[in-house]
């Protein structure tokens, strides 16, 4: 069996090698391109195509993974509380990990706040959050994280996140929106920004729910 492993291996390296990565874009694909970018305002136009060309499969998504929290929620519900969480005690460990969790939450917000300009954006945000809320809840006592979950009313603030990038989408279909600003600038494309940091809280903020949970009833990362 390892050599099959092997074998793929080797046949994924050659194919890599020896078939070319360049992709030439035709003419029309640049304009749909330079369209999308003068619709949306944005330089970014993936962020175009995600907030506003398709905003109302972004909307659906953004309740799927609502959704999804509230399974895990569910399914764990008639679990007992795991007896033991095991969790890195030596100091380089929690060092390290602590460093990786300030490092992932300054690249959440870079790429929440810049990415509708770069590559980057809500959602790549919210990941980077959750990244960095998982590095911690390793490294800290499991009623430390519960406490602070709860005195922020963190599950409040996500679900507020959730109602207003429905509502300020269901604006934007219908047609209100706000200055596109200077081109190229921290404070441009309208609306996309908000949009990009309410998608980065609740993705974030959805994530924190379900490490907590996980690490309750299951004890384990």
């Amino acid at each position: 069996m390892k050599w099959i492993y092997v074998l793929a291996g080797i046949a994924l390296s050659l194919k890599i090698l020896l078939t070319s990565n360049f992709i030439v874009a035709d003419e029309s694909t640049l304009e749909i391109v330079q369209a999308v970018i003068q619709e949306s305002g944005v330089p970014n136009a993936v962020s175009g195509i995600i907030l506003r060309n398709r905003l109302y499969d972004t909307i659906f998504e953004v309740v799927v993974f609502s959704i999804a929290i509230f399974g895990v929620n569910y399914l764990l519900a008639n679990e007992k509380p795991s007896p033991q969480v095991r969790q890195f005690n030596d100091p380089p460990s929690i060092v390290l990990a602590r460093l990786g969790a300030t490092i992932a939450a300054l690249v959440g917000v870079e790429l929440a706040i810049r990415g509708h300009l770069s590559p980057g954006g809500g959602f790549a945000a919210g990941v980077a959050g959750g990244t960095a809320i998982g590095l911690i809840a390793i490294t800290s006592s499991m009623e430390v994280m519960q406490s602070i979950y709860k005195r922020w009313h963190t599950a409040t603030w996500e679900k507020i996140s959730v109602l207003i990038f429905i509502g300020l989408s269901i604006l934007t279909l219908g047609g209100i929106e706000l200055p596109y600003g200077e081109f190229g600038t921290l404070l441009s494309g309208g609306i996309l920004p908000i949009l990009n940091i309410l998608v980065a809280i609740k993705v974030a903020l959805g994530s924190w729910a379900v490490i907590l949970l996980f690490i309750r009833y299951r004890g384990l990362l």
